[in-house]
């Protein structure tokens, strides 16, 4: 796809949250004149916004992970605590006024207008300007569009519809999103009340439907290789059904990806690597659908910058730490903002990690005619718990995905061009507000974290998000066949997810295999994902990845999830969960006041 995507403002039509003032309204029938667009570059130019959107603040240029779904799901223990929105997702209670949850509604449904104005200017160009020659190339624009429309209506319906669908048709008739099938053509238009859940999730489906058929003999260049596909189609696809319990065409539709996509698990030595900006592994054998994130400096952050949907700007929450310019824990330096956002440290246990709180020892080797710095700090992690720590890594006694996921102080060396000087190695620190604190692990986020670079110094993510993958595919077949009653199939496929992370062959059984679907995971003293090897290998395969809250939301696990976490830091009381209303965002009160059809539609307990 174009390395650089930019909105380009055809037409404003504001479905989420728009005014009741028709002067805002732009009507449509003058949206396609008789000389726009004429050329296939025209309706590309069109559809691309459809992709941009996904880099904007509200969703994953900034907002929608770090302080929002990484706080739900306690990956992050945010350390700041002045914003409110940011501790109502921690407490996983929101207010209706959230602004986490209305800046995603907007720039979803904004979303949802880009797709639906490229869908109407594909049907104006083809039935005034195209040739009969263009008609595939116009039809592979449709079909990226009804995929993009389906993504964001997945995510609308994932994370403010009332509920998820459950085999034999329970919650059929609970209360959906507002359904847009096209863009408004006069006020009344913008006015939608909710659809079903059922309604929504058969549209979504629909769409996916035919968006495989329209990408069907598709096959991009490789200047357009981050454009949707077919599989990727095929694989949101698999996702929409097992995500509604319809195991059956969930297993069919999977199975074809496994089988015919010419996609697999990348192997361990790319995987490790594969989530910190490393272009070799952009677009790579495992990916099916992945937003495409520049290393476009312009000088004011990212999201906020000239080019707003060039790039992201994540990693300035959730940056790991590396010791102060005196080889110190005390000062420590973020390599992005400091003070925001950590590890909360029961992830740590929960990979597997068997060891307890490490101590600062004097350093035997410390010379004290040279000033102390990282090279020669005065005191040190004790020997004897490296030591065992270091065992512990190298024989895999925790998954070895805590290491592609964390970087532990002390033990992890960052090279660092601090400040324009020179690059060099600093070992890993706790965050400086943990110093002092024995009792904390202070591990540091790696996965989408700058760990080569100080971001404040770029003011920008490079690493590219991976939205639908192998490992999604091969876990989900898993569900779907177990949902089915085939728990050996079923068990398989969770087994080639837990293989690749032991850098073992994946079709090859293994000692590392789980032997059954209750065996015991690497997560210790853990009652939600102990004896559960589906829901761990879920949990850790896609950590900091944004997918664990909707997984959390279908198997109804927040009690559970909020007792073994236990507390926060921006929180003053221990967590807890609503089950009568967290599982729902609320729709914003934004939308109550714009929209006359969603009165009284407010989902439970708001």
């Amino acid at each position: 796809m174009y390395k650089k995507i930019y909105i380009i403002l055809l037409v404003l039509v504001c479905i989420g949250g728009c005014k009741n003032d028709p002067d805002l309204v732009v009507p449509t029938d003058k949206l396609s004149t008789s000389s726009f667009p004429t050329t296939l570059a025209d309706l590309n130019a069109i559809l691309n916004p459809a992709y941009g959107n996904l880099k904007s603040v509200g969703l994953y240029g900034f907002n929608l992970m770090p302080k929002a779904l990484e706080d739900a799901v306690h990956a992050g223990d945010a350390n700041y605590n002045g914003d409110q929105a940011w501790n109502e997702m921690t407490a996983n209670n929101l207010s209706v006024t959230n602004s986490r949850s209305q800046d995603a509604w907007t720039a979803l449904y904004a979303g949802v207008t880009t797709c639906n104005v490229t869908l109407e200017a594909a049907d104006f160009f083809e039935a005034n300007s195209a040739t009969a020659s263009q008609k595939a190339d116009i039809d592979a624009v449709r079909g990226q569009a009804k995929f993009m429309r389906a993504f964001y209506y997945f995510q609308l319906e994932t994370l403010f519809g009332e509920a998820y669908l459950k085999a034999g048709g329970a919650n059929d008739a609970k209360m959906g999103v507002p359904l847009y099938k096209e863009v408004p053509k006069n006020l009344e238009a913008t006015q939608q009340g909710r659809a079903s859940a059922r309604d929504v999730w058969n549209f979504i489906i629909t769409d996916l439907q035919e968006s495989t058929v329209l990408l069907e003999n598709t096959v991009w260049p490789a200047t357009e290789v981050g454009r949707v596909t077919k599989w990727s189609a095929k694989a949101l696809l698999g996702k929409a059904y097992v995500f509604t319990e319809d195991w059956a065409n969930a297993k069919t539709t999977l199975l074809d990806v496994i089988n015919n996509s010419g996609k697999t698990l990348m192997p361990f030595a790319k995987y490790k690597d594969a989530f910190n900006g490393n272009t070799a592994n952009e677009f790579n054998e495992e990916s099916l659908f992945e937003l495409n994130v520049d290393a476009n400096n312009n000088g004011n952050y990212g999201p906020w910058g000239g080019n707003p949907n060039a790039s992201t700007l994540n990693g300035v929450i959730w940056s790991p730490y590396i010791l102060s310019e005196t080889g110190t824990e005390t000062g420590s330096r973020a390599l992005g903002y400091g003070g925001n956002l950590g590890v909360h440290d029961k992830n740590i246990t929960r990979f597997g990690y068997p060891l307890g709180y490490y101590t600062l020892v004097a350093n035997p080797a410390y010379n004290s005619q040279l000033p102390a710095s990282p090279d020669n700090p005065a005191r040190i992690m004790d020997p004897a718990y490296r030591a065992q720590a270091v065992a512990v890594r190298t024989n895999k006694t925790a998954d070895p995905r805590l290491y592609v996921n964390l970087v532990q102080p002390w033990i992890d060396v960052l090279n660092i061009d601090w400040n324009g000087g020179p690059r060099k190695d600093v070992p890993v620190s706790k965050p400086d507000y943990l110093a002092g604190e024995p009792n904390t692990y202070g591990w540091g986020f790696r996965k989408y974290a700058a760990i080569d670079y100080h971001i404040n110094n770029v003011n920008y993510d490079k690493w590219n998000w991976y939205f639908l993958r192998m490992a999604d595919v091969y876990l989900l077949y898993a569900e779907a066949n177990i949902g089915a009653g085939d728990a050996a199939t079923g068990l398989e496929y969770i087994n080639k997810v837990r293989r690749r992370a032991y850098d073992l062959p994946i079709n090859t059984a293994s000692a590392r295999d789980y032997t059954s679907l209750t065996a015991v995971t690497p997560a210790i003293n853990d009652p939600v994902l102990g004896r559960n090897p589906l829901r761990y290998e879920r949990w850790a395969e896609f950590f900091h990845e944004g997918l664990w809250w909707f997984d959390i939301c279908r198997w109804h696990l927040g009690p559970q999830e909020a007792a073994f976490f236990g507390k926060a830091r921006n929180l003053s009381t221990p967590l807890t969960f609503n089950e009568s209303k967290s599982y729902s965002w609320p729709i914003p009160l934004t939308e109550f006041n714009a929209n006359e059809k969603i009165a009284g539609q407010q989902n439970p307990g708001y």
